[in-house]
């Protein structure tokens, strides 16, 4: 008998989020080929898959299950070994397992002997080291909080992204809720869980888009910057959490690795659904340097954000954003190509949560949209 998925039921509140399961009979360590089959269709048609009561998985089978998503991946954590990696706005949030580096630790608290890490202090990623202006700590302390960054988990440079994420939730912190709130001029806010994942979905970023940013998204490719995660470090989020303000602070050419004109990675910013076909919006907004638009770069960065922020802003309304209520034993696995994600939360001194998280780069670029893909969404207009 095969096991059984649970769509995500959302508050009313969340009357967009059309997307996510749950499962409660499946057991990752013994999964059958048959059953692994139906978890791969599963995660690419709903986007964001909850594993219940998996508190016994080893790092050797999340790795192992991560690999089985993408056969032909390159063996390498999805953000390579990150040149400078102190100063890299990816790695003071993660630490590798040290018998499987492919998988990661993160969370917040001191960590003891730990799959060979003997000690470990971890930090959660707090906006106030990310973002342009800052919750007062009095603020944080009342319970509010905000998005922490928008993003999919992929190096962007010589490194394709990953199909897959996993992401298993050993321990989490004491049940208090938080509300996010975004600063952005609306009174938008959320109610989430301390320390929840918050996922939106690629495909309904597309479709909410009115018609002419659907053909503007269509025409577009995104250049991201060379050591994207170094690039920005000096730089500044939004409040929302959705890409970086425009203040001249992203390092220069001299400042950064060597780069090699071939690794830097120009895609579409619509990429297609391997088994629905669906269309997915996919962009990482802190990490894109320039936007290509019918084949012409607009070369402004400010600009280009603007543009990203106007096309993106939409997906993120309160009612599109699935917030996890994590349990302990939680082991999520989410079409990492077809959503963006986000870290929430202002964790106290006192609070502990331990992860382990799992991607691995793939050998395969994103599947491009094809006029033909593209058509049903074309307005026919008549003389």
């Amino acid at each position: 008998m095969t096991f059984t998925i649970e769509p995500v039921v959302p508050s009313k509140e969340q009357s967009g989020v059309d997307f996510g399961v749950i499962i409660n009979d499946l057991d990752l360590e013994t999964i059958s080929d048959h059953d692994f089959e139906k978890l791969f269709e599963t995660v690419y048609t709903h986007q964001v898959v909850v594993v219940r009561n998996q508190g016994h998985v080893k790092p050797e089978t999340q790795y192992e299950l991560t690999k089985r998503f993408d056969p032909q991946n390159i063996d390498l954590y999805g953000h390579g070994s990150m040149h400078r990696s102190t100063e890299s706005v990816i790695a003071r949030d993660i630490s590798p397992l040290p018998a499987v580096p492919q998988v990661q630790l993160l969370g917040h608290g001191v960590v003891k002997n730990h799959y060979g890490i003997e000690e470990r202090k971890l930090t959660h990623p707090s906006h106030t080291v990310f973002h342009q202006t800052s919750l007062t700590q009095e603020e944080r302390d009342s319970g509010l909080t905000r998005f922490y960054r928008w993003h999919m988990d992929a190096a962007l440079y010589k490194l394709n992204p990953p199909k897959v994420t996993t992401l298993f939730g050993i321990k989490n912190p004491e049940s208090r809720r938080e509300t996010v709130l975004y600063c952005d001029g609306t009174n938008d806010k959320l109610d989430v869980q301390l320390g929840t994942t918050a996922f939106i979905s690629g495909q309904r970023a597309f479709e909410i888009l009115p018609q002419e940013l659907k053909e503007l998204a269509f025409k577009t490719k995104v250049q991201y910057a060379a050591h994207p995660y170094l690039w920005m470090s000096k730089a500044r989020s939004r409040p929302t959490g959705l890409g970086m303000v425009s203040e001249g602070k992203e390092l220069s050419p001299e400042e950064l690795p060597p780069v090699e004109p071939e690794h830097v990675k120009v895609y579409p910013m619509l990429w297609k659904n391997p088994v629905t076909g669906k269309i997915h919006l996919q962009v990482h907004p802190s990490a894109v340097q320039d936007l290509i638009i019918d084949g012409k770069p607009v070369g402004d960065l400010e600009k280009v954000r603007d543009i990203l922020y106007q096309i993106q802003r939409p997906s993120i309304s309160p009612e599109n954003v699935f917030a996890h209520e994590w349990q302990d034993g939680d082991f999520v696995i989410f079409h990492n190509r077809g959503v963006l994600h986000s870290v929430v939360g202002s964790l106290r001194e006192t609070d502990t949560r331990v992860f382990h998280q799992c991607n691995i780069a793939s050998a395969d670029d994103p599947i491009p949209v094809t006029e033909k893909d593209f058509a049903p969404y074309v307005v026919q207009t008549t003389a």
